[in-house]
């Protein structure tokens, strides 16, 4: 079993007017990608040592919690463009250029104090967190968080390495797609998105998960009559739990490329 590697995502919402269901931004990744290739997912990836040493230096002493808040705005930035959870001048040009930079491998809190940043870490809510028992070629200790983002002008933009493209949908709606055929999505993804969509909005979002405070989600393989099902334990939050695992998407369907 091999260490897992400590990861983080960010479920970003665009509420709508009305009672529909708030939009998610969802990014596919690219063929190449060792994990989750083609897959469409939330933006994330993993936890820096750099996003630990600036979580230290603003003072926070549990610093796996909040350097894994720092990577999740850091990798939203990366791969989508887009600001969450930051506080100061957020214009489009001064967004891309942050993005360039840390794609040229500046530090985010090297880019926090040029462009006189503050981050807002408090605004990321926690959701769940999923980190599976089996021996994969890359285990993901995986944290997800929750944001609301109602700026419906900025303008989302694939990075062109890791994602090929992005979208706004709600969480239905990723369902549907992936349902049709028309996107790939992998096990804890799908289990995400089938609990995001019980709600019409971010407030019903936030509210559910301070009723189920995050615990540990850790697939496991069970037989049932006859059939081999994945599943995961009831109580969290899920409406559903389990799915024969010759159904199954999961995060290395293939050896990876890169």
């Amino acid at each position: 079993m091999p260490k897992p590697i400590p990861a983080s995502t960010l479920v970003i919402f665009r509420d709508k007017p009305g009672a529909q269901a708030p939009d998610l931004l969802m990014v596919e990744r690219s063929a190449k990608m060792a994990f989750a290739a083609g897959a469409a997912v939330f933006p994330g990836g993993r936890v820096d040592e750099a996003d630990y040493d600036f979580a230290s230096s603003l003072g926070h002493d549990d610093i796996e919690e909040y350097g894994a808040r720092i990577a999740a705005i850091r990798e939203s930035i990366e791969e989508t463009g887009i600001a969450v959870g930051v506080n100061g001048d957020l214009r489009s040009q001064r967004v891309l250029d942050a993005r360039a930079a840390l794609h040229e491998g500046t530090i985010l809190s090297e880019i926090c104090t040029q462009f006189d940043w503050q981050l807002e870490l408090e605004k990321l809510v926690p959701f769940t967190r999923w980190c599976p028992p089996f021996a994969e070629r890359r285990v993901f200790d995986t944290r997800f968080y929750m944001i609301s983002h109602d700026d419906h002008n900025a303008e989302a933009t694939v990075d062109e390495t890791e994602n090929y493209n992005l979208f706004w949908s709600s969480a239905q709606g990723v369902l549907d797609k992936a349902a049709a055929g028309e996107v790939k999505i992998i096990f804890p993804t799908k289990r995400n998105l089938e609990r995001l969509a019980q709600f019409n909005s971010y407030d019903e979002a936030v509210n559910h998960s301070s009723q189920h405070p995050v615990e540990m989600v850790s697939p496991t393989m069970e037989k049932r009559d006859g059939s081999v099902f994945l599943c995961i334990p009831e109580g969290l939050g899920y409406p559903i739990t389990s799915e024969p695992m010759d159904a199954v998407q999961r995060g290395f369907d293939k050896e990876p490329k890169d």
